[in-house]
């Protein structure tokens, strides 16, 4: 009788040993200096020239005449005219932009986060604006819709008028008449989407056993909504309020195209003022100066975004 014996035990090989130190993290990283190289030389040498250009005074008119001034170009920023209004109209078009997109965005993410025939082809469609050039957009919104000839909007108002037996209806120039409204509605279109997405992720991530014991204990839709859901969507609110903020903050795209700050400066916002400062009246350095303090307002909403993003990692990691 044969006894049977185990195979006798291989030693595993040796590990290599692991780089420690500063000298393991460097060689670690490595990899990444050919990117952080091509980043800073794209985005960080531009803005250290901005920022040289905006203590000089430059006109390209008068070469002769460029020199330094400091902050002078900052205390003009903050004190001209023009540049008030822009602020103040670049607050109002992000404010209303990014609130109106909030609120449909939270609607049609409620309606996508329930199961229906087509659900894919409606999320598909609802997405499509999104992805549409923002020049295609603005482009299809000047000329397709607010066009007072042939535009969709005139085109409905006369057949409404119609069908009521009037004769025809009015002809209205919603751009001239309406600029503002114009813009917006034509943003809110593009960043719906936007919002519905990061909302819908939201609904999506709901722990499904907390809204069952809400349903078991007979709590209503109403207040499922107001005291669950409402609650655990508030960090991707905020997400996207803040996303969606440094983006239409930097629109200049449907400025120029719809309505170029017009009539009377009522759209002009902070980028499409620049572009007059820098094209149009030729001051390099009052341009740079605008610019730079766009940056840094971008800057500290961006801080507050990334603060968001972690806290809503953080979380998910802690589940």
């Amino acid at each position: 009788m044969t006894t049977l014996t185990a195979p006798p035990k291989t030693a595993p090989p040796p590990s290599r040993p692991r780089p420690s130190g500063s000298a393991g993290k460097w060689k670690r990283r490595i990899p990444l200096l050919p990117a952080l190289v091509f980043t800073i030389v794209v985005t960080q040498l531009p803005f250290v020239a901005t920022l040289v250009i905006s203590t000089l005074q430059w006109n390209v008119l008068k070469p002769g005449e460029r020199h330094f001034v400091g902050l002078s170009n900052f205390k003009f920023v903050f004190t001209d005219e023009r540049l008030r209004t822009a602020v103040l109209n670049t607050v109002v078009l992000t404010a209303s932009v990014v609130l109106i997109s909030v609120l449909l965005g939270l609607g049609l993410a409620m309606l996508l986060d329930r199961r229906f025939i087509g659900r894919g082809l409606a999320r598909t469609l609802l997405i499509a604006p999104f992805l549409v050039m923002p020049v295609a957009a603005a482009l299809l919104w000047k000329h397709a819709i607010y066009n007072p000839d042939y535009g969709l909007l005139n085109g409905t108002l006369n057949a409404v008028y119609r069908f009521f037996g009037a004769e025809n209806g009015p002809t209205i120039d919603w751009v001239s008449s309406y600029p503002m409204p114009a813009v917006v509605l034509s943003l809110v279109w593009q960043w719906t989407p936007f919002m519905m997405l990061i909302i819908l992720a939201g609904l999506q991530a709901q722990p499904g056993d907390v809204l069952e014991a809400a349903r078991v204990d007979g709590a209503s839709a109403m207040a499922t909504f107001r005291f669950i859901t409402l609650p655990h969507l508030r960090q991707y609110l905020e997400l996207g309020i803040l996303l969606g903020t440094i983006y239409v903050v930097q629109t200049f795209d449907a400025v120029y195209t719809i309505t170029q700050g017009g009539p009377g400066s009522r759209t002009t916002n902070l980028p499409y003022e620049i572009y007059l400062t820098m094209f149009r009246k030729y001051e390099y350095g009052q341009a740079a100066a605008a610019g730079v303090v766009v940056v840094l307002g971008s800057i500290v909403i961006a801080t507050f975004a990334l603060r968001t993003i972690a806290s809503l990692f953080r979380e998910e990691v802690s589940r």
